[in-house]
């Protein structure tokens, strides 16, 4: 899968977590990895003050971290997406 690095890709991957049981919130912070996830409370902290790509990186990262499960979402487009990040390699 090629990664857009658009508004509306990064919106794509929001949808992901907003039908999920995690949080996703944006906030500035010193975290060292630009991210952090907090697995017992399942909120994911991005900062805030990250480039768009930056942005759509992270995130494709911890939904792989994360390993959501396709089947686990009820909407087509979110199953198929998921399914397809996690065949996805990053090439910084």
């Amino acid at each position: 899968m090629v990664i857009k690095y658009s508004k509306s890709f990064l919106d794509k991957l929001e949808n992901i977590f907003a039908a999920s049981d995690y949080i996703l919130r944006y906030e500035k912070g010193n975290f060292k990895s630009g991210y952090c996830v907090l697995k017992d409370s399942r909120i994911v902290i991005i900062n805030k003050y990250y480039t768009l790509d930056g942005k759509i990186n992270t995130l494709v990262d911890i939904i792989k971290e994360i390993g959501f499960n396709p089947k686990d979402f009820e909407d087509k487009k979110i199953q198929d997406l998921i399914s397809e990040l996690q065949q996805t390699e990053l090439k910084l």
